[in-house]
């Protein structure tokens, strides 16, 4: 996924599994807030996305805002929730994803 240019994936919700493959991949996963969906949203796979409010001080269940910019150049914000769920996982994100996580360390002795 990350391979392929994937930064992000948002969603309603994750299966355990696919979130924690995203995060060993170094793509992060943003879940919509309760009661925001696509459908809600009205989001339709034509808009330009931006992810704000992530710094060095992200931590597991951090918040950030999704700026989503639409057809018409309408823009909107909403809220969402970052998936990484533990401090490790957090390491991994950091270095784009467990591999690189573990050859850096390797590479440290």
């Amino acid at each position: 996924t990350r391979l392929l240019g994937v930064k992000a994936v948002v969603a309603t919700s994750f299966e355990r599994i696919h979130r924690s493959n995203l995060v060993g991949m170094g793509v992060l996963p943003l879940q919509f807030l309760e009661g925001a969906s696509v459908q809600s949203l009205g989001l339709d796979g034509s808009e330009i996305f931006s992810i704000t409010g992530l710094s060095d001080k992200v931590r597991p269940g951090h918040h950030a805002t999704l700026e989503i910019q639409g057809k018409n150049r309408k823009s909107h914000s909403v809220p969402v929730q970052l998936r990484i769920d533990t401090p490790m996982e957090i390491d991994y994100y950091r270095h784009g994803g467990i591999l690189p996580f573990v050859l850096r360390q390797l590479l440290a002795k």
